[in-house]
């Protein structure tokens, strides 16, 4: 199928934009190539140290006769998506030695879940875990021992940030090995209703919590389609993942025989072998055109509008917000998946998931076939699901139909003929908004403003009746340099009750939302921030403002705003306590939104 003209040249620009920092990137990798990993060159004091606990495998990693895999695990059992983790260096250790290789535990990487910190003083260094893990990716690799590399995280920032600290070792194969969605609970919608009434004070916190515990129940990711899921959702887009592997339930065998196929598949692609795919030739800007797509057609999480460029960055390419505007404007939204729609990512999954979406992308042409993968040369592999046979995992074409059409459709007959993220600009300045889950009829709102320098101040003022009628709340200094950018979608219940009620209501912020981003439109990552002096720091209670995601524009309609001197916040409380005071340095350093909200110093266009 002839490739979609938007997609071309979306692709030919990412290519053009980015020719220096990428070729200067690609010629780091070649030179570290050259120098290959430095086990045989270790002094014998070093390969002593690097070796001493490794029991048998000693003698051949002495020898240098064994290709040698290094894991970078986010193992922890706060995280349910993180826990069955736990069990795989022994598994891929043990499966390797029986073939005649060798793997240890590079090192590990710190996991938060977004879940618990929501609404917390901990959601404020979400944002800023990314780069850390990405800089502890780093120092796990730095032994330069390895020929090879798998990593072992789903959630929200772990992902981008594995993939940030993995370009940064882009000479050497990777693999990225999830762990699977817990089985499905208590349905999402009935947990959203439950949580609105509880915010309405309806019922009580006991029966709150039964509802909870009744969704986040067990071992493996959280269903809905959030950010967690749309990484996984990327890894195979983008070639990282075996094909199918992404939504396959902990604790069953498919799911340790892909996590062995996987190991093994990494050593296989190193420099020993006659495979050798690197990742930094993975990664180029074909892969993270590819990965737009993906994003635009699932309804994905508004967070990789932000991480999505900070990982491009790490590879030397330089996406923007415009990419994904234009890819948005022609790909079809393909999937319902809540928070888009009712059903869970285990739903989805078996009917027909991202295979089937693959394959229809790829033959409607918004799909790069000719990338490079984990699973070999072109995206066709992905259409592609994995089955144990007498003879162990094999990988068969997967389903040319939809098996329900409800949850996921064909390219001719979509969802929606474009994708469920859009950019806004205007005198507000740039944000996004998520609209994959929004009812048309609240697409364009046009309501006077009500501001609030957190989100605890709006949570108190509608607790105490004083937020009603038609209303966009804008809640500012919440972007990264003032307090990290914490997801604020402690919100939605709230502006959902205002919006049930039949008034129009938006939320504008510098903060995020994430893959939960829901039913009420939300203007979000606003650049620039309000700490930098944006228009967003200007604006008063009763201005009117006009959100019209339609037309994509974000517009203070009330005159001489601009003439306003921007208003000033006390954020020392965001300075202290709960490990923030930590973080300075980074929320000095820090970038806009809009380039990736990165505290490295990462190529510009």
């Amino acid at each position: 199928m002839r490739l979609n003209t938007t997609l071309a040249e979306v692709t030919d620009r990412i290519i053009a934009r980015s020719a220096p920092t990428r070729r200067a990137y690609l010629d780091r990798m070649a030179a570290a190539t050259g120098k290959g990993p430095a086990r045989a060159h270790l002094s014998c004091s070093g390969q002593a140290h690097a070796y001493a606990a490794t029991g048998t495998d000693q003698d051949r990693l002495a020898t240098a006769e064994t290709g040698h895999l290094g894991i970078v695990t986010a193992y922890n059992d706060m995280l349910s998506a993180h826990q069955p983790f736990e069990t795989y260096p022994a598994l891929i250790r043990d499966a390797l030695r029986k073939s005649g290789a060798t793997a240890q535990v590079a090192g590990g990487v710190p996991a938060m879940c977004d879940g618990v910190t929501q609404g917390e003083a901990g959601m404020e260094l979400s944002l800023f875990s990314r780069d850390t893990i990405a800089m502890a990716t780093g120092i796990a690799l730095s032994h330069n021992v390895f020929d090879a590399a798998v990593y072992l995280g789903v959630c929200d920032k772990i992902v981008p940030g594995l993939v940030i600290g993995a370009q940064a070792f882009g000479h050497i194969p990777a693999v990225f090995l999830p762990a699977g969605p817990m089985t499905s609970g208590l349905a999402n919608d009935e947990k959203a209703q439950i949580r609105q009434k509880y915010a309405a004070g309806e019922i009580g916190r006991d029966e709150l919590l039964k509802a909870e515990m009744a969704a986040y129940h067990g071992p493996g990711t959280c269903t809905f389609y959030g950010t967690a899921n749309s990484n996984q959702m990327l890894m195979e887009f983008m070639g990282l993942h075996l094909p199918g592997s992404s939504f396959v339930n902990p604790g069953t065998p498919m799911r340790e025989a892909l996590t062995l196929e996987g190991a093994k598949r990494a050593l296989s692609l190193s420099a020993l072998g006659n495979s050798y795919t690197p990742v930094c030739e993975v990664l180029d800007e074909k892969t993270y055109a590819n990965g737009i797509t993906g994003l635009m057609a699932t309804g994905g999480s508004t967070n990789l509008l932000i991480h999505l460029i900070a990982m491009a960055r790490a590879g030397g390419i330089i996406l923007d917000w415009q990419d994904f505007a234009d890819l948005s404007d022609v790909v079809p939204l393909l999937a319902r998946v809540y928070p888009n729609g009712l059903a869970d990512v285990n739903h989805f999954h078996a009917a027909g998931g991202l295979g089937f979406m693959i394959g229809e992308l790829l033959n409607a042409g918004f799909l790069h076939a000719d990338t490079k993968t984990v699973a070999g040369e072109g995206l066709e592999n992905y259409t592609q699901e994995p089955f144990l046979g007498d003879d162990g995992l094999i990988f068969q074409p997967g389903t040319k139909i939809s098996l329900n059409e409800a949850i996921v459709r064909p390219a001719d007959a979509p969802f929606q003929k474009t994708g469920g993220l859009k950019r806004l600009t205007g005198n507000l300045g740039t944000a996004v908004i998520k609209v994959s889950a929004v009812s048309e009829d609240h697409h364009v709102v046009e309501a006077p403003a009500r501001v609030f320098h957190d989100q605890d101040e709006a949570k108190a003022a509608f607790k105490a009746g004083n937020l009603t009628g038609d209303v966009i709340v804008v809640v500012r200094f919440q972007g990264p340099k003032a307090n990290g950018m914490p997801e604020l979608h402690s919100l939605t219940p709230m502006l959902g009750i205002l919006q049930g009620q039949g008034h129009k209501v938006a939320l504008v912020t510098d903060g995020r939302m994430s893959g939960a981003s829901g039913k009420v439109p939300a203007a979000i990552h606003v650049v620039p921030e309000a700490l930098d002096g944006g228009t967003i720091s200007k604006v008063r209670d009763g201005d009117i403002i006009r959100l019209d995601a339609k037309a994509g524009t974000l517009q203070i309609l009330t005159p001489g705003v601009e003439d306003r001197v921007a208003i000033t916040a006390d954020l020392s409380a965001y300075q202290h306590g709960t490990g923030r005071e930590m973080f300075g340095l980074f929320r000095r350093a820090v970038t806009s939104a809009d380039t990736g909200a990165t505290v490295f110093d990462l190529p510009e266009s």
